[in-house]
């Protein structure tokens, strides 16, 4: 009996780990992130913090200082923390590395003039996903860069207002001690001008006599 020579499709070889370093663009949004915060916090500056406790600030200049660096670094530490939480449950350095890879074999072929297409079903399933997943990566790095830009873009905006605010709050109280010492100045003048005028000796003198016909009418 004839043996029938049935072709089959080799086994697809297997694949190299994708690293967990983080590559390029990994290491580029990770760097757009440390950027944005560094500057959100940069713009919570001792001056600003100190302008909103001036009593402290004048009598306890150290003790404030100790505590605004600890809560920026508070800040600065949770925001990292939850970054990286987001990191890795959505395995984002993974799945930029496979698109900078993707990417760059892309690139590769193009420039040599070849095309290689490797039989679907010889892929493994990590990376036909991941290279259907690799246009919505793009896209979404691009919308987060901009959200994190609005985002810096909001903050400074928001920092400005509370500045604005802070010198009206600071005009409107030296406004209110001028009037206040213009005040005191007018009552010290009218006093001088009473005792000057002899005012307050008549009234005395008034005043003695009321008390000596009160006195007259009891006898």
């Amino acid at each position: 009996m004839a043996m029938l020579n049935v072709a089959h499709s080799p086994s697809p070889p297997p694949q190299p780990p994708i690293a967990q370093t983080p590559g390029l663009r990994a290491a580029k949004f990770q760097q757009l992130f440390a950027d944005a915060l560094h500057k959100t916090i940069r713009t919570c500056s001792y001056s600003r913090f100190s302008s909103c406790f001036p009593t402290p600030a004048k009598y306890a200049p150290q003790t404030l200082t100790s505590i605004w660096q600890q809560i920026t670094t508070k800040v600065e530490a949770s925001a990292n923390k939850e970054f990286e939480e987001i990191m890795m449950e959505r395995d984002v350095v993974e799945g930029l590395n496979e698109l900078e890879r993707l990417v760059g074999e892309a690139s590769s072929r193009r420039e040599r003039g070849v095309e290689v297409r490797e039989p679907p079903h010889t892929l493994p399933p990590e990376r036909l996903y991941l290279a259907h997943l690799a246009p919505y990566l793009q896209q979404r790095e691009t919308e987060l860069e901009l959200e994190l830009k609005q985002l810096q873009s909001e903050n400074e905006e928001l920092a400005e207002g509370i500045q604005g605010q802070r010198d009206e709050t600071g005009q409107l109280i030296g406004t209110v001690e001028a009037f206040i010492a213009d005040l005191e100045r007018a009552n010290d003048l009218m006093n001088k001008e009473v005792d000057s005028n002899g005012v307050k000796k008549e009234v005395a003198d008034v005043e003695q006599e009321l008390r000596a016909a009160g006195r007259e009418t009891k006898l």
